[in-house]
């Protein structure tokens, strides 16, 4: 069995880090409405508006994770000079985020994405539609040097740098090249996380696609574990890492190592799951701090899959925290150590 005591010294360890976050800072925005008839206009449900509530979205939701976890973050990105950038700058001052690797531009929008929520004032909310808008997948000049510039300084103090891509353009060849060479400079890890390109980031100390992007990304079904395991360690070829987190739903986790085996971790806690919303940010930054923090691979993604088992029981895009993952770790069962 991992030893609990263990588990908890490898977070007690998560202080003292410090972790640069590089990618799309989003607002997430949610509407909610009780509902209240059909519209005579078409037939669609009227919701009578309750409340509205705006949260840290993105690679601003991988950043509160590290933050929660009782680390030092330390988010780069871009914000525009509108409301929705206002506000997701005012959650981070409020929480303690550093805002000193943000830039502000009204060159380019801050990414929305506003889930409208229906529901009772004593039933559960449920999501009805979402409505994004998204920013043109370009950097002017300026934004990027001005980005170039605050990885080369801010990396110096880091000890990891996580790579949160959501397509929105962020994450450009010169910030990469960027980033690459601090990491070379501190011999610090870089972990990277992106929904549409994973192959840009060849080169990254780990990755943590889940199983959908695998199959897409080799081009095969994968229907069982060992072809899971053939294609996790083409992955790593291609990316050329040395870790590959691949979360796979209900299934739970499976942990490649370039030099090492294949590891395949059951689900934390129930498969009943509330929602999956910015469960892949908390998975990342439990991992990237893990490693970080010296925790063995397999030990990093145990963490990080109790970390992404609490997350997914909340409602809405919500962080992790430090008391919350010691108390699952000591409340529940752990597997066998490999």
């Amino acid at each position: 069995m991992f030893d609990p005591r263990r588990l908890s010294a490898a977070v007690d360890r998560f202080r003292g880090k410090t972790v640069l976050v590089v990618g799309d800072l989003i607002a997430d925005e949610y509407v909610y409405g009780k509902p209240a008839r059909i519209s005579r206009e078409a037939p669609v449900l009227i919701l009578r508006f309750s409340s509205r509530e705006v949260r840290l979205g993105g690679a601003a939701n991988a950043s509160h994770n590290v933050h929660a976890l009782g680390a030092r973050v330390i988010p780069v990105g871009v914000l525009g000079s509108d409301p929705a950038g206002d506000e997701v700058w005012a959650l981070c001052r409020s929480l303690g985020i550093s805002t000193e690797g943000v830039v502000r531009t009204g060159e380019r929008g801050t990414p929305v994405k506003t889930r409208i929520m229906a529901g009772g004032y004593h039933s559960t909310r449920q999501q009805v539609i979402r409505v994004d808008r998204e920013p043109l997948p370009v950097l002017d000049p300026a934004t990027e040097g001005a980005l170039i510039r605050r990885v080369a300084t801010l990396g110096e103090s880091a000890d990891a740098i996580l790579l949160s891509d959501y397509g929105y353009g962020l994450l450009t060849p010169g910030i990469l090249e960027q980033v690459m060479a601090v990491v070379r400079k501190r011999g610090s890890l870089v972990t990277a996380d992106s929904r549409y390109d994973l192959l840009r980031f060849r080169g990254v100390t780990a990755a943590t696609p889940n199983e959908p992007e695998v199959e897409s990304l080799v081009g095969e079904p994968l229907e069982d574990e060992p072809a899971l395991e053939k294609a996790g360690r083409t992955l790593l070829e291609r990316l050329d890492c040395r870790y590959l987190l691949v979360t796979r739903g209900s299934k739970g986790m499976a942990v490649f190592e370039r030099e090492g085996p294949a590891t395949f971790l059951p689900i934390h806690g129930s498969d009943e799951i509330a929602d999956v919303t910015g469960a892949g940010d908390t998975v990342i930054s439990t991992f990237t701090l893990a490693l970080a923090a010296g925790s063995p691979p397999v030990e990093a993604a145990w963490l990080a899959n109790v970390a992404g088992g609490v997350v997914v029981m909340k409602r809405g895009t919500a962080p992790i925290g430090r008391a919350e993952l010691l108390h699952a770790l000591a409340s529940d069962g752990t597997p066998r150590e490999p």
